[in-house]
């Protein structure tokens, strides 16, 4: 009897710790407002990072240099974090990527390019300051050096791809690598070159780093054909692509086409534009089991821009399909993912709401 007793008894008693009556001692959310208003190094959301110096990279690019607490789990060079930030009385978020390597020390480097539309990067541009707390998640992400080998590697970015790049070259030179590095990194003036001393410095005095740059206001877009001009044995390296979707997808194909897609590892930061059909012109609703809200998805909006429109607040971070932050239990339905092109049909998975489209009626945990 006991045996069947006890899960009982354990629910009365969770459902007690759960009552409005003592709110707010059971209400995580309000003790981290209390214990950040102390000391915002006390947050229990995240993994408090203080500001301790901000770099001017390019007019438009800043680095904020952040020491994290002690709880920092550590990361990869090439991983990413999200970043919360209060604004105007909401915590937002945006995932960016470390530019500074493992073994650069306790402090982190996030590298952020201002753009008109982005509110976190804006935000911190404008109004984050030395001595500001943001929260970070537990870092992220696959894209990394290929294991130890002797091989060449050629790093292609464009934009503010290279900061991940930057990340891994960081952690190459520190651990001594040895094997011929091409870095070849376009856009679109030299003063738009983000890093430009350090990497012209890097490459003075380290003899295996090749760094080339390519103006695309002089020389226009890098391209398959213009890569192809520049390093005509481009298949005999291992690459590590990170810039615009259609720049990374350019990259591919060469490899794809030269017979060896695995020897490219690639990251983009914009998501696959999606053609106008009548499919994406179609409109599915859409129902949340948790908040029993309901509302209407087109067929070109991702889930998360529709939940949004409908006055929903989901969890969100990099809003491109790379963090993860907005992934949500799909019940039922049929969505499309933006970045892979794939439709899934299949009961309880895991979607993220940013890249992933409606295709049906579906039902999600949110």
């Amino acid at each position: 009897m006991s045996a069947v007793l006890a899960p009982k008894r354990g629910l009365v008693f969770a459902s007690f710790f759960r009552s409005p009556a003592l709110h707010p001692l059971n209400d995580a959310a309000a003790w981290d407002s209390m214990l950040s208003a102390l000391n915002p190094m006390w947050s229990t959301r995240g993994i408090p990072a203080r500001v301790v110096e901000i770099v001017d990279e390019t007019a438009d690019t800043k680095t904020f240099v952040l020491k994290p607490k002690r709880n920092w789990p550590g990361y990869r060079a090439g991983q990413h974090v999200v970043v919360e930030v209060e604004i105007n009385g909401r915590r937002v978020h945006r995932s960016f990527s470390l530019s500074s390597s493992p073994a650069s020390g306790a402090l982190l480097r996030i590298t952020v390019k201002r753009h008109p539309q982005a509110l976190v990067g804006g935000f911190m541009h404008s109004a984050l300051c030395v001595g500001d707390v943001v929260n970070l998640s537990a870092a992220a992400g696959e894209f990394a050096a290929p294991a130890a080998s002797n091989e060449p590697l050629l790093m292609l970015s464009a934009g503010s791809g290279i900061t991940p790049l930057m990340s891994i070259l960081r952690e190459l030179h520190a651990t001594g690598q040895q094997s011929p590095i091409v870095f070849l990194h376009s856009c679109r003036t030299h003063a738009d070159f983000i890093f430009a001393r350090e990497l012209e410095t890097l490459a003075a005095e380290w003899p295996t780093l090749d760094l080339r740059v390519h103006l695309s206001a002089e020389h226009g877009r890098l391209d398959g054909k213009v890569l192809q001009a520049l390093i005509p044995n481009f298949e005999r390296y291992q690459a590590l692509v990170c810039g615009p979707s259609g720049f990374t997808a350019c990259i591919e194909y060469l490899y794809r086409a030269a017979g060896v897609p695995e020897r490219v590892r690639s990251e983009s930061f914009s998501g696959r534009v999606l053609p106008r059909s009548l499919e994406a012109d179609a409109l599915h609703a859409v129902r949340c089991t948790i908040t029993e809200q309901t509302f209407t998805a087109r067929g070109d909006r991702g889930l998360l821009v529709e939940a949004e429109r409908a006055g929903m607040q989901p969890k969100h971070g990099c809003r491109i399909g790379i963090c993860k932050t907005c992934q949500c239990l799909k019940r039922s339905g049929s969505v499309e993912n933006l970045r892979t092109g794939v439709i899934s049909s299949e009961p309880d998975e895991l979607i993220q709401l940013c890249v992933s489209v409606a295709r049906s009626p579906i039902e999600l945990a949110l």
